[in-house]
């Protein structure tokens, strides 16, 4: 039961420690987003990955606002990765997808991408690529954000009480700060299942 109660603990103090501010802001990038008619990419890597890939449908599906993942279609992920190396995958599928300025890039990560680390240099290299186009750019991120914090527009970095579960607790709380993003009423344009059964 200690490791439970631990956790769980560690979990309501992440939640105190959420920043409001820059989930608002996030907010009102994604309404200005989708009142332009412009697209949200989500990228991630890992456990991220598949966060993107249920976040691309919640906000298709609930926000109404048009959303893909790279990481979705595997088969140009590990053609890009065997071909061109795993640096520019996201950039390179970007740089097809047409990414405009009207365009959000919104960031899944751990660690938010550290190039002298070697860590999610895809993720690095992507951000690059979407400040040159001048699309914006939301993180949300565990430890200190990484390189996603530094040149994000708005950016949730989710607290870490304890080191030892950095990975589990960011990938978790990615969730449930996209499930308030698409569940908030300046987003929200289609009822959820449950929530329309009487």
């Amino acid at each position: 039961m200690d490791f439970i109660n631990q956790f769980l603990t560690e979990a309501n103090q992440i939640i105190a420690g959420l920043d409001k501010t820059q989930i608002e802001k996030m907010v009102d990038f994604l309404a200005q987003t989708r009142a332009n008619h412009g697209r949200l990419f989500i990228l991630g890597v890992g456990g991220s990955a598949a966060n993107a890939s249920h976040a691309v449908n919640d906000f298709r599906k609930i926000v109404g606002i048009e959303a893909y993942a790279p990481t979705d279609n595997v088969s140009e992920l590990t053609a890009r990765t065997n071909d061109e190396g795993w640096a520019t995958i996201f950039a390179k599928w970007l740089e097809v997808s047409r990414l405009k300025a009207n365009d959000l890039l919104l960031v899944l990560s751990v660690g938010g991408g550290n190039l002298e680390k070697n860590v999610s240099p895809n993720l690095v290299s992507a951000l690059q690529y979407a400040k040159e186009v001048g699309a914006k750019i939301l993180g949300i991120v565990g430890r200190d954000g990484g390189f996603t914090a530094k040149v994000a527009d708005a950016c949730v970095i989710i607290p870490t009480p304890n080191p030892e579960n950095t990975t589990p607790h960011a990938e978790a709380f990615q969730a449930v700060v996209w499930h308030l993003l698409v569940s908030h009423p300046k987003l929200k344009v289609a009822q959820t299942k449950w929530e329309s059964v009487r």
